[in-house]
């Protein structure tokens, strides 16, 4: 991430004459945050903590078996949320919920 700042023709003079810069540049390294606010998700669509555990899970693990395994539950109760999930967040498709929560992330970290 850069940081673009003009000099002004006082801060040119006091930083010598033998310098012509017109900007600094600040630059710092900025990654990609790949988490969302889980909280906010939760607050915004009224989710309850297991519907938020599912939501979260179909994005970092994937497909409800996957998540059911990972969750030690069985695949139908994966479902079940997954439906109050559509509900919630008037969506239909698990690549909708995934459009969700990365609406959600911060798009930079330091």
């Amino acid at each position: 991430m850069a940081h673009l700042l003009p000099l002004t023709s006082g801060a040119r003079r006091r930083a010598g004459v033998a310098y012509r810069a017109a900007a600094a540049v600040f630059v710092r390294k900025a990654a990609l945050e790949a988490r969302s606010p889980p909280e906010v998700i939760a607050r915004t669509y009224q989710l309850t903590p297991t519907e938020l555990r599912v939501l979260l899970g179909i994005v970092e693990v994937g497909g409800v078996p996957e998540l059911a395994t990972t969750l030690g539950v069985a695949e139908t109760t994966v479902k079940t949320h997954l439906g109050r999930l559509f509900v919630k967040t008037g969506t239909g498709r698990q690549a909708d919920l995934v459009k969700i929560v990365a609406g959600f992330a911060t798009p930079l970290s330091s």
